[in-house]
């Protein structure tokens, strides 16, 4: 899956990754108000709201684009109804040739991990039957449990060509209370980017790995130090945008053939239309929206790395 990524980032020239992060207050409320109106002010309604939302989205920008990455946390907050709406997102993404990386953060131990590598990326065994259960390309881990919460996902990667990005240094503010922690001189999350490596060395694509990182836009001088740690690991990369990243701190994620990286925008292209750049457009036009915010962070990110 790490080569098919790698073919829609060059089809597209947009290493992009739009985050399907859908909340109530990003839905229009011509959107919400229809699916209120047909199953209420219910879970259900609020799922069939956060699909018919999503869909726009990936209708209008899904020819853009190489991938989408999928907050499963924004789904499970409605139960199974969220989650139906996440898998039928899933799905509907996949039709129109998008990679799927499932933002979930999984990591545990032993069977418990298998469990979740099995569920998410490959097949579970009903009697003598084998079914998918999510089927997404990729889902993010959490290393943090050590090897035994890791190599679950790096055997299904195996079997079934797909990948994992592996949190290393992430986005959020609070991100060095333990991931720049020093240990025998060294940052944490330095040893956690050699590990990485490691694993991605048993799982390689034509050039690159199916075992990547994330790495957050908002610490590009670790970002730097860890693309020279992870040469063969892609680097997914949150912070872009809402969260204060902007094109010129990403040039350091890619290696000098362009690739390596792809680069998260989540509320700023879904939510784009509340934005005053993109306001004239209307919550009634709010896939133009967002296929507009997208042209524009693939001309940031060009321009960004055609001067470096």
């Amino acid at each position: 899956m790490i080569n098919k990524l790698i073919a829609n980032i060059k089809k597209t020239n947009a290493p992009i990754v739009v985050g399907l992060d859908p909340m109530l207050k990003y839905i229009p409320q011509q959107i919400k108000e229809a699916a209120f109106s047909e199953y209420g002010e219910t879970l259900q309604g609020a799922a069939e709201a956060i699909w018919q939302y999503n869909k726009g989205i990936v209708d209008a920008v899904y020819d853009l684009i190489p991938a989408v990455k999928p907050q499963i946390a924004m789904y499970e907050q409605f139960g199974i109804e969220g989650m139906i709406a996440f898998k039928r997102t899933v799905d509907y993404c996949k039709e129109k040739g998008l990679v799927v990386i499932a933002d979930v953060k999984r990591g545990d131990i032993g069977s418990t991990s298998e469990a979740y590598a099995v569920g998410h990326l490959g097949k579970v065994t009903v009697g003598s039957k084998s079914w998918y259960g999510f089927d997404e390309d990729f889902a993010t881990v959490n290393p943090y449990l050590g090897s035994d919460g890791v190599k679950p996902f790096v055997k299904v990667c195996q079997e079934e060509k797909k990948g994992i990005f592996v949190l290393v240094k992430t986005s959020n503010p609070s991100s060095g209370e333990f991931q720049d922690r020093l240990i025998d001189g060294r940052p944490l999350y330095e040893i956690v980017g050699e590990q990485v490596a490691q694993w991605g060395s048993e799982c390689m694509g034509d050039e690159y790995s199916y075992v990547g990182a994330v790495v957050g836009a908002t610490y590009p001088e670790q970002g730097k130090i860890l693309r020279k740690v992870m040469p063969k690991a892609y680097i997914l990369v949150p912070g872009y945008g809402a969260q204060g990243g902007k094109g010129a701190d990403l040039v350091h994620f890619f290696n000098e053939d362009g690739l390596g990286a792809i680069v998260n925008s989540s509320r700023g292209i879904i939510a784009a239309y509340q934005q005053e750049k993109y306001a004239k457009f209307g919550p009634e036009n709010y896939a133009d929206a967002s296929r507009q915010a997208v042209l524009d962070m693939r001309e940031d990110i060009a321009q960004a790395l055609a001067a470096r």
